[in-house]
């Protein structure tokens, strides 16, 4: 029995990771609630106070970006500030013929009186935190904004977060991402979901009492001293933006999340894009595990309650390995369960899941009402939205998880760009995208493999114990059946 006893306790430490991840969210979400009977809004900068304009640098590190590359500069060309206190950099690493347009693009905004530089390098190193890192050497700007290609600021956007920034301790505000094609499809609607409930509970439930939150990479604008303060970008995980961010607030700089400034943006609308925007973001999220941990333990300057919830933020993507480890381990547990009949007490205790599941369903469905609002419509809506988001989440388990383990090996990758579309109705089309990944990943495969393990784990339901089956996991086969079966066949199907 030595092989289900060593089952029984990886099961077990998953689950109980989780459930303590779900208490976590519902702590957040009791923190949201109280912040939301709040009114801390700032007046927007007055811009007849020419003494209290501040110099500002918009930074746009762009890659190869082909089809949303006019789109932001013009966007960019909008922003209502003083011209002679702006200055945009546009921090190129382009490789393809998009250096030429853009280069062409910038010198027609330039002969309006745009403070608009092209800077381009022909080592790559550092990637985009790199690029960042360059472009900061020669940035004017007291404050720099950050946004990447996809990205879409209103005309005011700086008029009101730079008010923030009175406050000398803050040294970053963070707005909230929009999604221009939230509606486009299943696959952006299940983002759309999930980056909701960051950008609400996660970020407002931890923002308010003063734990720790990450810049999100874009859509936010930091005080140049608190970069460099904070050590400046470093390239070795890839997400800089959360490493950074941590940086900064163990050396006691505050951030600022506005959860009433939104910056639309564009959703992946190919499931190749969205694997590799996920697996650069849990990746990165296990690398920054590693290098801030003891960072974070060790400090004297934070509570004991905001390392908690740090550590727990940085531990956000690992989540994805325990639902895989819970969901490839639920068929044996189902069988161990019914053929040691002493053992059923310990699987009622052991009901974490469901109780977890309940409070993220609770957690989210505040989020839901927070966008679509209330009522019993949208609530049916809702429930329908929750279970298809669950099921999609656990097909990437998988290829999260395969993230998740290399970052904390340590085993270094590429930043890999998410490719950009320009689409933002169902009239436009995605097919002929140059940027998108022919090839067809090995983890697919094993995708599909899942798929198949799961409706055994149905079956299973129907042929396991004495008294006409246990259908107490079927629910849950039918959902991670669902779930790889749809990323393994929009997989193959969704290549250019």
């Amino acid at each position: 029995m030595i092989l289900e006893t060593i089952i029984i306790a990886v099961y077990s430490t998953s689950l109980a990771l989780i459930f303590m991840y779900a208490l976590a969210q519902l702590n957040l979400l009791l923190n949201y609630l109280s912040a939301q009977k709040k009114d801390t809004h700032l007046p927007p900068l007055d811009l007849s106070k020419e003494n209290e304009i501040p110099y500002v640098t918009i930074q746009l590190p762009v890659y190869n970006e082909m089809y949303v590359m006019d789109r932001l500069l013009e966007n960019i060309a909008t922003i209502d500030y003083p011209k002679h206190k702006l200055e945009v950099q546009v921090l190129d690493d382009s490789t393809d013929e998009t250096v030429k347009s853009t280069y062409n693009h910038i010198q027609k905004l330039k002969a309006t009186g745009l403070d608009i530089v092209h800077i381009t390098r022909t080592d790559r190193s550092g990637f985009k935190a790199g690029a960042l890192k360059e472009g900061l050497k020669i940035a004017k700007g007291e404050f720099i904004a950050i946004f990447d290609a996809d990205f879409l600021p209103e005309s005011d956007w700086l008029l009101r977060t730079l008010p923030y920034f009175k406050d000398r301790n803050i040294g970053v505000v963070q707005t909230r991402w929009g999604h221009i094609n939230r509606e486009y499809s299943l696959l952006t609607r299940i983002q759309a979901f999930a980056l909701d409930a960051h950008f609400t509970l996660e970020q407002v439930g931890r923002n308010s009492k003063g734990h720790f939150i990450n810049f999100n990479g874009t859509a936010g604008v930091w005080r140049k001293d608190c970069i460099i303060d904070a050590g400046n970008w470093e390239g070795d995980t890839l997400t800089e933006d959360l490493d950074l961010s941590y940086r900064a607030q163990l050396k006691n700089w505050k951030f600022k999340y506005l959860e009433d400034v939104e910056t639309p943006a564009e959703l992946p609308v190919v499931i190749s894009a969205a694997r590799s925007q996920q697996f650069r973001w849990n990746k990165g999220g296990a690398e920054n595990f590693r290098k801030m941990l003891w960072k974070v333990l060790k400090s004297d300057n934070i509570s004991g309650k905001t390392k908690l919830h740090g550590v727990l933020h940085l531990l956000n993507s690992t989540m994805f390995l325990n639902v895989f480890i819970v969901a490839v381990l639920s068929i044996p547990m189902l069988y161990i369960k019914n053929e040691y009949a002493h053992l059923k007490p310990y699987f009622y205790v052991m009901s974490f899941f469901v109780v977890s599941s309940v409070i993220f369903f609770i957690c989210y469905w505040f989020m839901y009402r927070n966008i679509y609002g209330g009522g019993i419509k949208n609530f049916i809506k809702y429930i329908g939205m929750f279970f298809t988001f669950f099921t999609v989440a656990m097909g990437f388990s998988l290829h999260n998880s395969i993230a998740v383990l290399e970052g904390h090996i340590g085993k270094r990758s590429e930043f890999v760009r998410t490719p950009k579309f320009n689409i933002s109705s169902l009239k436009d089309s995605w097919k002929g995208n140059k940027y998108i990944k022919k090839n067809i990943s090995v983890n697919v495969i094993f995708e599909g493999l899942l798929t198949l393990y799961f409706a055994f784990g149905m079956y299973s339901a129907f042929i396991v114990g004495d008294q006409g089956g246990d259908f107490g996991l079927f629910p849950f086969h039918l959902m991670l059946f669902l779930g790889f079966g749809y990323v393994f066949f929009k997989s193959l199907t969704s290549k250019a």
